[in-house]
């Protein structure tokens, strides 16, 4: 039986105001009265648009109008319902063994092919071996990646309770994961994913557990032959590593900004290794011009208005690695080895990425500018070599010094800079000792550093000694 779904949301509008909406009651009100139970279908399908979330007892009440809380994103491991669901698709396909034999066999050779396609930026196709394979090796950290990126939205109240998602190349659902579980209960979630690959058969059985306020719809789709007018305006718009594998992704998420609300994000995000990070960081360039209107939110900012950085752009986060889940230990511990090739090589655990996020309303995670009477501008650095200067920077990695002896070193950038830069600690003291603790992504003042060019990296070298002062401007 139909439902006369223009009855349906002048009753829901009417009764929301005065009492929870009760398909019980509602059917009553309508022409045909038709049953509750296709009453309540119905609801569901209206849900968002009404601004109704559903209850456990099965009534409808409107959504809260406060944005998200951030809940305290620290994941220690993948949580066991999504190994599980990783486990069973594993089983079904292969059987109880599938980590043995030729089908662990054919898993850690696709695991390998994906592997050096990736690194090579060659394209890789899906079929229904690879987006197992795809799911098992990066189900986990990029679960991991994308809620520390939400805390940065949430955080500062941007991140709102009815949330309408378009999700482009959603994968095998690591990102859609990571959104479900991060929001709270009582969010009212419009989700949509773009997955045209053999991964939205993946996708489809992880998001069948999803709960009920979480509305998920997956198009089998490329994003150039998608319309997203139809959705309305985007709240969020994800990118979660996958415009290293689009043909144009500049042309791609410039278009995709069209669909997003007047205050909404664009959230990109993309593997630590070097092509796909700085290809990342190439696209949100691209995408924010100095005299356009949408503007990096975070975490690169442009500390000097009307600049926009052309160095390389290699930067990223570095999370705590994640517990091993046991679909990865069960194909590793299975692989044949020579006897000195260590154990961990289908094993994926390290949550390192890169990450961006734009907006087209201005806003920026610290509204903080540069000074030309108070700051060295980065650009100008060729003329201050062997100065001393003071400058305001954003910290732009964790210590990529390459072991435990050596000078801590730090990327940095203001928003100008052509080429890398790199605070090198020389000599620790509660002067500087900001530059350590400070959180990837914090706004730093530093005075009396002293600007070297390092010839073999390209770079230049910021030395802070322990006459240098550091100190944490924004978090």
């Amino acid at each position: 039986m139909s439902v006369d779904r223009e009855a349906l949301r002048d009753t829901a509008k009417y009764l929301r105001n005065a009492r929870p909406v009760d398909p019980d009651e509602v059917y009553e009100y309508l022409p045909d009265r038709p049953h509750p139970a296709v009453v309540r279908t119905a609801l569901r399908e209206e849900a968002f648009d009404l601004g109704l979330v559903e209850r456990d007892e099965g009534t409808f009440v409107p959504v809260d109008d406060e944005p998200v809380d951030p809940p305290g994103w620290s994941p220690e491991a993948l949580p066991d319902e999504h190994v599980e669901t990783v486990e069973d698709l594993l089983f079904e396909r292969y059987g109880l063994d599938w980590h043995e034999g030729e089908s662990g066999d054919a898993l850690r050779d696709t695991v390998d092919r994906m592997k050096e396609d990736y690194f090579r930026g060659r394209d890789v196709e899906y079929d229904a071996d690879a987006a197992l394979a795809y799911a098992l090796y990066h189900q986990p950290d990029f679960y991991a990646a994308v809620g520390y990126v939400l805390d940065r939205l949430a955080d500062r109240g941007l991140l709102p309770r009815r949330l309408r998602v378009l999700d482009v190349g959603a994968g095998t659902g690591g990102p859609a994961l990571a959104l479900h579980d991060y929001l709270p209960d009582d969010a009212l979630v419009d989700y949509h994913a773009l997955e045209p690959s053999a991964n939205a058969d993946v996708l489809d059985d992880v998001l069948a557990d999803t709960r009920a306020n979480f509305h998920a719809t997956v198009h089998r789709e490329t994003v150039e032959a998608f319309d997203p007018e139809p959705l309305g305006d985007v709240d969020l718009l994800l990118f979660g590593n996958v415009l290293s594998e689009l043909d144009d992704p500049e042309t791609v998420v410039a278009d995709s900004l069209d669909a997003l609300a007047e205050d909404g994000s664009c959230v990109l995000v993309a593997p630590a290794d070097l092509e796909t990070s700085t290809g990342m960081r190439r696209v949100e360039r691209a995408v924010t011009p100095a005299d356009g209107d949408t503007s990096v939110y975070a975490p690169d900012l442009r500390l000097w208005p009307g600049d926009v950085p052309d160095d390389r752009g290699w930067s990223f986060e570095e999370r705590p690695d994640l517990a091993v889940p046991s679909f990865q230990r069960k194909l590793d511990e299975a692989a044949s080895r020579a006897y000195d090739e260590e154990p961990g090589t289908y094993v994926n655990t390290d949550v390192k990425f890169s990450w961006a996020v734009v907006r087209p309303d201005g806003e920026r995670r610290h509204p903080v500018v540069a000074s030309a009477e108070r700051h060295h501008r980065m650009a100008e650095s060729e003329d201050h070599v062997t100065d001393r200067v003071n400058l305001l920077c954003v910290k732009l990695s964790g210590n990529l010094a390459p072991h435990d002896d050596a000078n801590p070193l730090f990327k940095v950038g203001d928003g100008s800079e052509q080429l890398e830069h790199y605070l090198v600690l020389t000599g620790e003291s509660v002067l500087n000792r900001d530059l350590r603790e400070a959180p990837y992504g914090s706004i730093l003042s530093v005075e009396n550093v002293l600007v070297l060019w390092n010839d073999d990296e390209g770079a230049y070298n910021l030395v802070c000694d322990k006459e240098t002062v550091v100190d944490l401007v924004a978090a």
